[in-house]
């Protein structure tokens, strides 16, 4: 699945936001959202094949391969991507990494302590660091550097071009401890989330100036503190090498070097094959290349799979007949076919035989794909039409069709604040409601969406219409009312007379031979009639339909009826007798009128189950609400939501879930304009400028979700300019309270109260319906089988300087073999 970058602080013109409404459209349990209870759930492990550092070979290199080059290596800048974050991972201060259940732990490496010391009347945060801890140039790590990035990260010096500032504004002033190791900063405000600061921590060299911060560290990196250091950058080659650190004070790393290796997704089969890489993400495509490599290697039999795989016996010969067959140039052709098989059938196997040297790695990615409601404009600006659609959706069935083919647990997320496993975790999804196509088709209905909407006239077209008497009409007396309907029918009566004397006429018109061929056509309807009603009766004639001359489908107390439900649509059809004569009637008309009456008895008579309102057999459900035939409409509009998607070649899993939302929005009257658009113009052009009404993409997990979190929900303000100021809220859906929310618990520093503010506003995110989460992402890596503590990490940070080979003879291979 694509995995797309989420740009920040894109604005958007000013609009009036859709909130919530009261009234029919309640919210369920909002009630015990600030419930104490917390979900218990555990986290898929992580598989990276653990070993310790002892069964671990000293030297080798490893080759990683990545989406692009780095644009940039500075991580607070609006261009860094994951191959930013990897890369800096292994070079810079991470003073509190994930762990494996996405909590934030101290890094020993760094840290001998960091705790709050003092609430009152500020709060104050004292780091004390690891003595060992020195930049690659030798001089210590201290106050200063925590100084520097304040001072560039706060937001006072517009200068510093820094896309996230978030938590350092909130900093007073920063000083020297009792000695050097000691790092006291005081917050203005309280922070909640103080141990997402300085982290990657940069050097003061870099983050001194504007200018060494803007340029300096875009493409290299002189001054590092991790296991490994910065030796090239290589755009050419499209890689990026670091090499053991011999300054690094912690246990020393058992690669000699690490380089990322840029390789498209496209393209990562064949250099696994190829052994130009090690260690890559991959997708199910790739995953079940090698799940089939593994397989055939064990059970010696010819290949069943690949080009040619396909092939018959049938095929086969025919093809062998054309390539030596007397016709020289369809042999020409034949041979060239055959030959071009021939090889592809050995690249293939070739490539099998090297793919068994890898093992999938699995586990569930710290990232949740969702889908976005754009509530600006349109239908959506509707927050029922929203929930209608959230309904609407089977999640389960979402999950399953992505996660339970590559063997992961298929369960739907349930908040947008955490995953599950963190901390805080606790299932949200009530605040909006369980899949319900009833209650998504009652929502709709109340929002004015009904089944041929789209051919009424919007009441507010033009002066004189009906919209603009209606106040008029309504207001009449009830006497007027009646005199008008006497009179109706007054006229109906004139014309009913009028039209029969004209026929009349007519009928006096006919020449003998017309009325002979009536008679004719009559005596064979009319047989044609008795022998339908003989059809219709059968031998097991119902006493209450022929009493009645009425059947209420569903209501016959058979079994697979299904049970009696008081809200259903209970269907009134006519007897068997009176279906039968209406058939016969219909004919008789068709002799009198031409060919066009019988062309459409013949025509109904296919239609698959009959006339219409022709008896039903028993046990036949009743039809399927008016609203599920076709696409809802209103003011002579329908109800069609444009559903914006990548197009790249590694996004297939996402647009297959695209298909089946598509599918289910079918189900309850909406439909969906399906475009496909390429990956790299997929946010910048569509979800950050608010061109879509659907979409689908994912956010990255957090430890700090009262941080991160503000921006992605935050409700949208207007500008200056007049312009709408949505942040990372590309959604456009927001409530004040939820802004609240987010406020109070980022500045509680309790955390287990600052948690319960974090479900609360979760409650109040599903139940706005501007976003809805699916399913967390999965996470498939491809590893070279001999290499240890690296793979599908999940929550957790890599610990760099423990990746290696277990066995020494494999160090650089297969790699770096030659082909």
């Amino acid at each position: 699945m694509s995995h797309v970058g989420v740009p920040r602080g894109t604005v958007r013109k000013r609009r009036s936001l859709a909130l919530l409404t009261a009234g029919v459209l309640t919210i369920p349990g909002l009630a015990g959202c600030s419930s104490d209870s917390e979900e218990t759930s555990r986290a898929v492990p992580q598989d990276i094949a653990p070993a310790a550092r002892d069964r671990v070979a000293d030297g080798s290199t490893v080759n990683w391969a990545v989406d692009a080059m780095p644009t940039t290596l500075n991580a607070f800048q609006a261009d860094a991507d994951s191959a930013t974050t990897k890369i800096t991972g292994a070079l810079l201060p991470t003073l509190f990494p994930m762990d494996a259940a996405g909590h934030p732990k101290l890094n020993p490496d760094y840290l001998e302590s960091a705790k709050i010391i003092e609430r009152e009347p500020k709060q104050v945060v004292l780091y004390k660091l690891n003595q060992q801890a020195v930049w690659s140039d030798g001089r210590e790590i201290g106050a200063p550097d925590f100084v520097a990035q304040w001072r560039a990260l706060s937001g006072k010096d517009s200068a510093f071009w820094t896309a996230r500032n978030a938590g350092y504004e909130r900093i007073e002033k920063i000083e020297r401890g009792s000695d050097d190791l000691q790092v006291r900063v005081t917050f203005a405000k309280p922070y909640a989330d103080w141990r997402s600061l300085f982290s990657p921590l940069y050097p003061k060299e870099i983050t001194g100036s504007p200018d060494t911060f803007n340029d300096g560290a875009r493409t290299a990196l002189k001054n590092t503190a991790g296991p490994f250091q910065l030796k090239s950058v290589s755009k050419a080659k499209g890689t990026v090498t670091l090499v053991r650190s011999p300054r690094w004070w912690g246990e020393k790393a058992k690669l000699d070097s690490l380089v990322f290796r840029v390789v498209a997704p496209k393209d990562r089969t064949k250099a696994l094959a190829d052994g130009t890489v090690h260690v890559t993400d991959i997708d199910a495509a790739t995953a079940n290349r090698i799940a089939l490599a593994l397989r055939d290697g064990s059970n010696g039999q010819p290949l069943t799979h690949g080009p040619g795989a396909a092939l018959t016996p049938a095929a086969a010969l025919r093809s062998w007949a054309l390539a030596h067959g007397s016709d020289e140039k369809q042999a020409e052709i034949a041979q060239a076919a055959r030959e071009a098989n021939r090889k592809a059938v050995v690249a293939y196997g070739a490539e099998q035989k090297a793919l068994r040297g890898y093992a999938v790695r699995k586990s569930l990615e710290p990232a949740y794909t969702q889908l976005a409601l754009n509530g600006e404009s349109g239908p959506l600006a509707d927050d029922r039409v929203r929930r209608a659609v959230a309904r609407a959706l089977d999640r389960q069935e979402l999950a399953e069709t992505v996660l339970k083919p590559l063997g992961l647990p298929a369960k739907p997320l349930g908040s947008h604040l955490a995953l599950a496993g963190q901390p805080g975790y606790k299932d949200g999804s009530g605040a909006l409601g369980d899949q319900n196509t009833k209650e998504a088709q009652a929502l709709l209905a109340d929002a004015g969406w009904t089944q041929g909407g789209a051919a009424e006239k919007p009441k507010d077209t033009k002066a004189g219409s009906e919209a603009e008497k209606k106040d008029a009409e309504e207001k009449k007396e009830g006497a007027e009312e009646e005199k008008e309907g006497a009179e109706t029918a007054e006229t109906a009566e004139k014309s009913e007379k009028a039209d029969k004397t004209e026929a009349d006429e007519k009928k006096a018109d006919r020449t003998e031979a017309e009325e002979k061929a009536e008679k004719k056509a009559e005596e064979k309807a009319d047989k044609d009639a008795e022998k339908a009603d003989r059809a219709a009766v059968g031998s097991d004639e119902s006493a209450a339909s022929r009493a009645e001359g009425l059947y209420i489908v569903g209501q016959d107390g058979k079994p697979g009826a299904g049970p009696a439900r008081s809200a259903a649509t209970h269907v009134l059809a006519p007897s068997r007798d009176a279906a039968a004569q209406s058939i016969a009637l219909l004919r008789q008309a068709g002799a009198v009128n031409g060919d066009s009456v019988a062309a459409k008895v013949a025509a109904q008579d296919k239609q698959p189950g009959g006339a219409a309102g022709a008896y039903a057999p028993m046990g036949t459900a009743a039809p399927a609400p008016a609203s599920v035939k076709g696409p809802l409409g209103k003011d002579g509009k329908t109800l069609t939501l444009r559903f914006v998607l990548p197009s790249g070649p590694g996004s297939q899993s996402l647009r297959g879930v695209g298909d089946r939302i598509a599918a289910m929005l079918e189900k309850i009257g909406i439909g969906t304009e399906i475009t496909k658009v390429p990956d790299e113009s997929y946010f910048k052009d569509h979800i950050a400028s608010g061109d879509y009404d659907l979409a689908l993409y994912s956010w990255p997990a957090t430890a700090y979700p009262a941080t991160d979190g503000r921006p992605i929900y935050a409700k949208p303000e207007p500008a200056t300019d007049g312009s709408l100021l949505v942040e990372q809220n590309y959604t456009r859906v927001g409530t004040d309270h939820i802004d609240q929310l987010f406020d109070q618990a980022v500045a509680e520093l309790d955390e287990k109260a600052s948690r319960e503010l974090m479900k609360q506003a979760d409650a109040r995110i599903w139940a706005a319906a501007g976003s809805i989460p699916l399913f967390q992402r999965p996470q498939l890596v491809a590893v070279d089988k001999k290499l240890s503590n690296v793979g599908a990490f999940g929550f957790a940070a890599p610990r760099y300087q423990d990746i290696g080979f277990t066995d020494r003879q494999a160090a650089g291979s297969p790699a770096d073999r030659k082909k």
